[in-house]
């Protein structure tokens, strides 16, 4: 039995399978687990994707990290999406904030399976910021759904050439770890490579850029 997610909200919630499957879950995280979690959240000071094993965080965090990892949670997806996860790699990334830049529409590259996002902010009071699901991929407006990134909410979606999607531009916290199954462990290794890089280019970038004249 998870400590931190509630599995039977998950396995009772229908999949929507069109025009891809997905499902959303509001309050996957339990309100106690949520303030434990997000009381031992990494310490994130730019935008991007890092992953889990670059960061440093307190023992709530590594608990609900492990449960991600977990044999019920994975079986819970297996069942829900009628596939065997069970010899696939996995990645955990991390966000803290969000740039401007961020939110464009995309598909998720094709070395992931399912993508698995839970936000963590405990409200959100932003018109930005909101994730939608597309019918197509030049079109914002275009939604089938939209999900502030709040109070433990989890966003679960199988990855394929028409999963859109994006959101509207927010600049400041925004606290989301998304989780995938990858197809291979090559991919994953290249996953976490391109992680590091990515996130060290970003810092390297915030700290060359000149500071506001005070």
């Amino acid at each position: 039995m998870s400590d931190c997610f509630d599995i039977e909200a998950f396995r009772e919630t229908a999949l929507v399978n069109e025009p891809f499957p997905y499902l959303i879950v509001p309050h996957f995280v339990n309100s106690a687990a949520l303030a434990r979690i997000n009381a031992d959240y990494p310490k994130i000071a730019s935008p991007g994707s890092f992953p889990v094993d670059q960061l440093a965080f307190g023992p709530a965090f590594r608990a609900f990290v492990d449960e991600l990892e977990s044999d019920e949670f994975r079986e819970a997806f297996e069942e829900k999406f009628d596939v065997d996860l069970s010899q696939r790699p996995t990645i955990t990334t991390v966000r803290g904030w969000c740039s401007p830049r961020d939110g464009k529409i995309h598909t998720d590259s094709v070395t992931k399976i399912i993508t698995v996002l839970i936000y963590m902010n405990e409200d959100w009071d932003q018109h930005g910021g909101r994730l939608r699901l597309l019918r197509s991929g030049n079109n914002l407006g275009d939604i089938i759904v939209e999900v502030p990134p709040v109070a433990g909410t989890l966003l679960a979606f199988k990855r394929s050439n028409n999963s859109w999607h994006g959101h509207e531009s927010f600049s400041g916290e925004r606290r989301v770890v998304q989780f995938n199954w990858l197809t291979s462990p090559s991919n994953q290794r290249i996953a976490v490579l391109r992680h590091q890089t990515s996130a060290m280019i970003k810092r390297l970038t915030r700290m060359l850029l000149p500071r506001p004249a005070e």
